[in-house]
Formats: C-alpha cells, structure tokens, sequence
C-alpha cells in the first residue's frame, strides 16, 4: 500500500459522523450502490460522514488482488468482484460488516495510518469483549493467538479492505461474531494460506450482534470522535437528498 497525505483543506469543517445500522440484511450489489453514492456526497461536503452496520445473505467477495485460483468452490455462493483492496473473503449472517465512509482529509490524511486506526478499533473492542486481537505487520486485520490448536497457531477474526475515492473511505472491515465458519472453506480467505479463521463464537466469547455494536460505537468514537444515529444510506434516499 502507497502511503500518501492530504493536503490541508481548511474549507471543510469538521462535523458529527453519523452512525446507522441496518436490521434487515442487505444484499451486497445494493450496499455498494448506496455506498457509492453516499461517498460521492461526502466528496461533494453536502452530506455527513457515516459509518454503516449492517450484515449480507452468503456472498464471496474478491478484491482487486483476488486470484482465481483462491475461488476454490465457484458454484457454492455468489461471487462479486469490487473494487476494496485485498482479496477473496466471505460474507454472510453472524458478521459484523462495518462500512466507513469518512473524509480522510479530516482524519490526517494517510491512507496507512487509517488502516493502523481502524485495526486499533477493532481491537480495542475486542479486548471490551473478552478476546485479544493482535495486528501482523505482514497481514493486514486482526490476530487472535490459538494455543488450544498447537503452538503459533493463529486464526483471523476481522478483515479489512478499503477503496479511498476522492479522499473519501468505501468498504470498511468485517467482524466474526457468529456466522458459519465452514463457509470459508470456499475460497483461500484474504489470499493467506495456513491460517485459519476464528469468530467471537468459536472462542467461547459470545456476544448479540448488539453487544458488539454497542463495543465497536465506544471505542469508535474514542479514535475519530462522536456519532449520532442516523437512518441507513440507502441509494434511493441518496437520491431523494439530491433532488
């Protein structure tokens, strides 16, 4: 990854981040759709920033690194090529996706430094639940050590992938809290063989979507500043906002 820094934009006052989540799962063409055009807007400084839970139906994901030969079950899900960094992973009910539109202008302008933050967050909430997330400095996400399969033994518990447009963050990081994990055994997940993957289930920690979002808001707000609850970004009402 390029590491590169803003400008200075003193036009572009800071504000509130806006905080949604999405009940109802949400098919992943629509939320990059509604994505796009939230991001778009943020670009513009017409709208707030926002950061977006929500979790999708089984889809696998590949990013623009993504191989085909790591699809290794081509007919098991839907696959969607997108344009995030990284490369194939899965998604799917029992996991967290968090999609962070932010204006990196106002958050130090380094493409880098804001993966660091969020792998910081993710880890910070975890420790909130119970488990001890690590970072490698050779793979990006979040570590969790796994004596109880042998010795170095790692599983990876949160992934991140990210496209910068205009400044402006899309994609975001996904959370293991309870999905199926024998979903991955479709794809080499994040292109990483020899480790495995690991949710908050798995390791006895077991939390309601809700615990986890209420951990994840805190320690959010204690790295990029405070939220206020917001209606989800849908692409329709993008649209109805613009007229």
């Amino acid at each position: 990854m390029t590491t590169r820094r803003a400008g200075r934009d003193n036009s572009v006052a800071p504000s509130t981040i806006e905080w949604a989540v999405s009940n109802a799962s949400i098919d992943y063409p629509d939320a990059v759709r509604s994505m796009q055009e939230r991001a778009a807007r943020i670009a513009d400084g017409s709208v707030a920033e926002v950061v977006w839970l929500l979790e999708h139906p089984p889809v696998y994901t590949a990013g623009t690194s993504a191989r085909d030969a790591e699809l290794l079950e081509q007919s098991r899900f839907p696959v969607h090529r997108t344009g995030r960094g990284g490369r194939l992973t899965y998604h799917g009910p029992g996991q967290r996706i968090v999609y962070v539109m932010l204006d990196l202008k106002r958050h130090g302008g380094d493409v880098r430094a804001f993966v660091g933050r969020l792998e910081r967050w993710v880890i910070a909430a975890l420790a909130e639940m119970g488990v001890a997330g690590e970072t490698r400095s050779d793979r990006v996400g979040v570590w969790v050590r796994r004596p109880d399969k042998g010795v170095d033994v790692e599983d990876k518990i949160a992934a991140i992938g990210l496209r910068v447009t205009r400044w402006v963050s899309l994609h975001g990081l996904s959370l293991n809290v309870d999905p199926d994990l024998s979903h991955y055994s479709g794809i080499v997940p994040c292109g990483i063989a020899g480790h495995g993957v690991t949710s908050l289930a798995d390791l006895g920690a077991g939390h309601s979507m809700e615990v986890v979002d209420n951990a994840l808001r805190r320690h959010f707000e204690q790295l990029f500043g405070p939220t206020r609850d917001a209606p989800e970004p849908s692409a329709a009402h993008e649209a109805i906002i613009a007229q």
